[in-house]
This record gives C-alpha cells, structure tokens and sequence, in this order.
C-alpha cells in the first residue's frame, strides 16, 4: 500500500466500520453485503490480483463480523432479547455449512446462479415483511433436525457472500412467529459462529493462493480488517439500543427496506456474473 493512499483510504474505512457496525446493532447484520462492493473497489484501486479481489472483499468483511457481532450481541443480551436456545440448536449446523461454504466451495464456485437465486428469495422475503403479512398462529420453530438443516444452509450461504446470515435468518425465525426484536437480536449472535467458521474455511482455501498482497492471512486482508473493526465495535451498541427504541412496525419497515437494497446489489453480482 502507497503510503499517498492513506489520508484517503483510513478514513474510507473508518466511515465504513462506523456505518456497518450500526447496522448490525440495529438490524442484527454484520454488514457485509454492504462492505463488499467497497472493498472490492478498494481493493481493485491498491492493484490486488484480480482473480482474488472479490474473495478478498468477501473474506475481510466476513471477518470483521467477528468483532461487530460480539459488541452487538452484548448490548441485545442486556436487554434479554437474545434466544439462546435458537443459538444453541442452530449453530452446529451453521459451523458445519460455514466452513463448507467458506473451504474449497467458495475458492471454485461460480456464483451468477447463486447470486440470482438469493436476490429472488431475498426479495421475495422483503416484499412479505413490507406486507407485514402475519405468519400462521400455530407456526413454530422446526425440531432438533430442521434447526440444525436450516442452520447448515445459514452458514453456507452465508460464506459464500460473506455476510452475517441475519438475510435468511432474520426472515425465517419472523416465519416461525419469533418477534422481530427477538429475531434480530438472535441473528446477531448467530454471526459469531457463521463468521469463525467462515473465516476458518477463507484462510485455509487461500493460505496456498499465490499473489496475495503482504498482510493477507489467506483471503482475508488484515489492515482493512483492523481499521473496519475498531470503528464497528463502538458504533454497533448504539445501533443496539436504537433497535429497541423502535416499535415492530418501524423495525419491520427498516429491515425490509435493507432487503430490498441487498437483493439488488445481488441481481447486480448476477448480471456481471452472466
């Protein structure tokens, strides 16, 4: 890195950890799908190899969720919103889909197919959330082998798009007449096994990977990684207590809003895809 790029770059990055880190306090997301499209660009401009841009993005924003997901789960579990039980009997199964998504899959994967199909289900779960469509009454969640299933395709998909899972997870647990407050305060601590996991599987299938600029451990690059955690950390508590400022309606609008936003940038990825 330049050292002319810095008085440029360093704030770039804070701003971004500052603004992701309040978003996963609010909405239960660590923020990656929308770190990726700035830290491919980022990455693009310091001239890292092109073949490994996007999974360079992919893997340092999964790996700040590491960081932002502990500071916000803390501010939610002082509130005692968090389930913990649903934590517990999803999480095997997203360390299990994390590190298969986050391995050898997501060195080699094509994802124009992929891209497509989540901005269609992320749509989709937008548009039902904007319809403020009530679940069936009798709906709950699934047992032992339905969380640990849902928890695997969580976590894979996850580690593919380098995000918290709060886009499926969130969605789902609503589904299964979990409150909203609830929901996102228990994807926020479902991001610290979907990103260790994750994070695991993107050092492994790049610790090999020839060209990787200096201060990469694997895909992920460490320096952006430092500066995007140490301003995420301070600002996802006070996305935190903002969540629980709000009533169901706003929430619901918010985190259906940040849907619709996630499903374009993925019809984007699609479209460059194809």
């Amino acid at each position: 890195m330049q050292l002319a790029t810095l008085p440029v770059l360093v704030p770039a990055l804070l701003a971004l950890g500052a603004f992701t880190g309040f978003c996963a306090g609010l909405l239960g997301v660590g923020g990656g799908m929308m770190m990726v499209p700035f830290l491919t660009l980022l990455f693009t401009a310091l001239g890292f190899p092109t073949e490994a841009i996007v999974h360079m993005a992919i893997a340092t924003s999964m790996g700040t969720i590491l960081f932002t997901s502990l500071s916000s789960v803390r501010a939610h579990h002082q509130r005692g919103a968090v389930r913990w039980p649903v934590v517990l009997a999803l999480a095997p199964g997203i360390v299990l889909g994390g590190m298969v998504g986050g391995g050898k899959v997501f060195a080699a994967l094509k994802t124009s197919w992929l891209s497509l199909a989540f901005a269609v289900f992320v749509g989709f779960s937008a548009l039902q959330m904007l319809r403020s469509r009530r679940p069936v009454p009798s709906r709950q969640l699934p047992g032992a082998a339905g969380m640990l299933g849902t928890g695997g395709v969580i976590g894979f998909l996850s580690s593919l798009v380098g995000a918290g899972g709060a886009f499926v997870s969130v969605p789902f647990m609503t589904w299964c007449n979990v409150p909203i407050h609830n929901a996102v305060a228990t994807s926020a601590a479902l991001g610290f096994p979907i990103a260790a996991a994750s994070v695991a599987g993107y050092v492994w299938s790049g610790w090999q990977m020839p060209g990787l600029p200096s201060g990469s451990v694997g895909y992920i690059y460490l320096p952006a990684l430092l500066v995007i955690v140490a301003a995420s950390m301070l600002t996802a508590p006070l996305g935190a207590r903002t969540a629980h400022r709000m009533d169901v309606g706003q929430l619901r609008r918010a985190f259906a809003v940040l849907l619709l936003c996630l499903a374009s940038y993925m019809l984007w990825k699609a479209w460059q895809a194809f």
